[in-house]
């Protein structure tokens, strides 16, 4: 990326290379900043993880930590910006973090979770109370090139788990770009689809897989454009000034641009976008084709998990053939297989629980939690993401339902046993059952099902909200609370949680 840089400057002297909101970075400046960015965290006592967590928002300096580390041969950890300081102390010590990188919005609970994990460094930019302020960290250190002969390290994602407790997975092999050095790692990096374009737009939160895929691109000399905060019409506006030509979202960003009234649409040409890759749920078949008009046929789904990478896509030709398909399944993944309760496969059609097939023999690889990795194993190199549905004759596959517990809210996914573990501690409950709910604007919103202790004297749902809010982030706490007499656990105290979710999902 380095080297990228400097050539960049020498070819495109007035190019601007990074652009967040209103700071701008041109290929010079982005080389001085990665070169003291990497030789700063060179000066740190890395460990033998080698790893450092990125708890802020979207911004040039989000990127400038990932790259750096990336560069450094650091594993960078990204952490939701909305975890409070006791979730994020938790990823901080579980990952062995030897520092964590901030801005204003998060700096308070940085330090809190620091605190609590044990963490010595937290950097911190434009704040004038950061710990190590990071204008100062980058100032002290050289900007000499350092070497590109240190071997890259992929992020370590956190997802949750049925426990409650998140889990880490280091990036799949499939999104990362491996190599045995940084030249080795970018040469791959080149060949990508989105750095066969022009500029990239990244627009979801770069604690996600699929932002942080695209942002990577800047390291193959890509030009980059970061949106903080979505925003409908500032979308539209970025793609009508800056021209990006790909970009990653999720079909809630779709239906927020729809929703724009169509003379607002009218203002900003969208021309220059070339491919559209969207993630994180399925896409409602009417957003689908309402984009699709809009934009042309540039969607491409990429449907899969931060645990495995994309399993399945399908562009926008084959998607009108194939309405509501997430598509084939790509290399290394050979195959959709549907199972029945038996786990006896079934014909193409038939609905069942939905396993894939990869050829590498890897399937999930939780490293802290072997039993987690064996239970998502139909056999080995045979795995589930937890979801119901079925497969064409060629291969097409469909969703239908989830027979694991976990909520898609807003391209957020969200474990119930989290809010469960929370409620349940409410004097007033004695029982309680948290499920994903249609919803229009996020497709499923969380909803609390509680059975209070005393029928006559029930919990109100603002109790049960706030206690939620004071002990978790706000997007994993119900929006909604329904007392109810029995949530139908069994003999074992088991809950079928798929019999819940029915009569909503009729």
């Amino acid at each position: 990326m380095v080297v990228i840089a400097r050539d960049r400057a020498s070819e495109r002297p007035y190019e601007i290379a990074l652009r967040a909101d209103d700071v701008t970075l041109d290929w010079a400046a982005l080389d001085d900043a990665l070169n003291r960015v990497v030789n700063a965290l060179g000066a740190l006592d890395l460990g033998a993880a080698r790893r450092v967590a990125v708890f802020a928002e979207n911004a040039v300096e989000t990127v400038l930590a990932h790259l750096g580390g990336l560069l450094a041969g650091v594993s960078t950890v990204p952490v939701n910006f909305h975890l409070n300081a006791e979730e994020t102390a938790y990823i901080l010590a579980d990952s062995q973090s030897v520092a964590v990188f901030t801005g204003p919005e998060n700096l308070q609970r940085a330090v809190e979770a620091a605190a609590i994990a044990g963490v010595p460094n937290v950097i911190g930019w434009r704040c004038a109370d950061a710990p190590i302020a990071w204008e100062q960290w980058l100032a002290a250190a050289s900007n000499a090139e350092p070497s590109s002969d240190v071997r890259p390290l992929p992020n370590l994602m956190y997802t949750s788990g049925t426990t409650g407790f998140p889990k880490g997975v280091d990036l799949a092999p499939q999104m990362f770009a491996g190599g045995r050095t940084i030249d080795e790692h970018i040469a791959v990096l080149q060949q990508g689809p989105f750095a066969q374009l022009g500029t990239h737009m990244v627009v979801g939160p770069m604690y996600h897989t699929g932002p942080l895929s695209g942002m990577r691109t800047l390291a193959a000399g890509v030009p980059t454009v970061v949106i903080g905060k979505f925003d409908a019409e500032r979308v539209l506006r970025v793609i009508d000034m800056y021209r990006p030509e790909s970009t990653v979202m999720v079909p809630t960003h779709f239906k927020r641009l729809l929703e724009l009234d169509a003379t607002v649409r009218a203002r900003y040409d969208v021309s220059s976008m070339k491919l559209m890759s969207h993630t994180g749920a399925v896409c409602p078949i009417d957003v689908k084709k309402r984009m699709i008009e809009w934009f042309g046929p540039i969607l491409r789904d990429a449907y899969g998990a931060t645990e495995v990478g994309t399993i399945c896509t399908i562009d926008s030709v084959a998607w009108m053939t194939h309405p509501g398909s997430v598509g084939q399944c790509i290399p290394p993944f050979t195959r959709a297989i549907v199972v029945d309760e038996t786990g006896a496969e079934v014909p193409p059609g038939v609905e069942g629980k939905l396993y894939f097939e990869d050829s590498t023999g890897r399937g999930i690889v939780y490293p802290n939690d072997p039993q987690k990795t064996a239970a998502s194993h139909l056999r080995p190199g045979v795995f589930t993401i937890g979801e119901m549905g079925y497969v064409t004759p060629d291969g097409f596959v469909y969703l239908t339902d989830r027979f694991s517990d976990m909520i898609v809210s807003g391209g957020a996914n969200i474990y119930p046993a989290e809010a469960e573990s929370v409620i349940i501690t409410h004097p007033k409950v004695s029982d309680v059952a948290v499920i994903g709910v249609p919803d229009a604007d996020f497709g499923e919103a969380v909803r609390a099902l509680v059975v209070p202790l005393d029928p006559s004297d029930p919990p109100t749902a603002d109790e049960l909200i706030g206690l939620c809010r004071s002990k978790l982030a706000g997007f994993k706490c119900p929006r909604t609370v329904e007392i109810v007499t029995t949530v139908g656990r069994n003999a074992m105290g088991k809950i079928n949680k798929r019999a819940l979710r029915a009569p909503y999902w009729h």
